[in-house]
């Protein structure tokens, strides 16, 4: 049985039970990780537009006013994390956000902070 971590000055109980529930230092590490990933603000504007709608390539360049080759760049940082999926039509690839948890609450979080930092006037 480990022992209790104590804090160097005991200004208040409830420093004790916070210590208690934070999360181990993974966890801290899997959202750093995830942070990460959405650092560029062209990949977040992708992402966005992806949880939006199913796109080709080309179409999400002309949204994002980017090059093809540089979207496909993101798009494969952003499929390596599973935050989006691909699928194939004809000769066409379509990208979407993938539909699970983390892209879900992922995109939400994008718009709660969206809605603070840049509120539309």
């Amino acid at each position: 049985m480990s022992e209790k971590r104590r804090l160097p000055h005991e200004h208040d109980v409830d420093s004790e039970k916070l210590m208690e529930r934070m999360p181990a230092e993974d966890y801290f590490q899997t959202v750093a990780s995830l942070m990460k990933q959405m650092n560029d603000p062209s990949r977040l504007r992708i992402f966005w537009i992806l949880c939006h709608v199913e796109e080709c390539v080309t179409d999400i360049a002309a949204m994002a006013d980017m090059t093809s080759p540089a979207v496909s760049h993101h798009l494969r940082i952003l499929k390596t994390n599973g935050l989006i999926v691909s699928r194939r039509e004809g000769k066409e690839m379509y990208y979407k956000a993938a539909d699970t948890d983390i892209a879900q609450k992922l995109h939400h979080a994008v718009e709660e902070i969206m809605e603070i930092s840049c509120p539309i006037k």
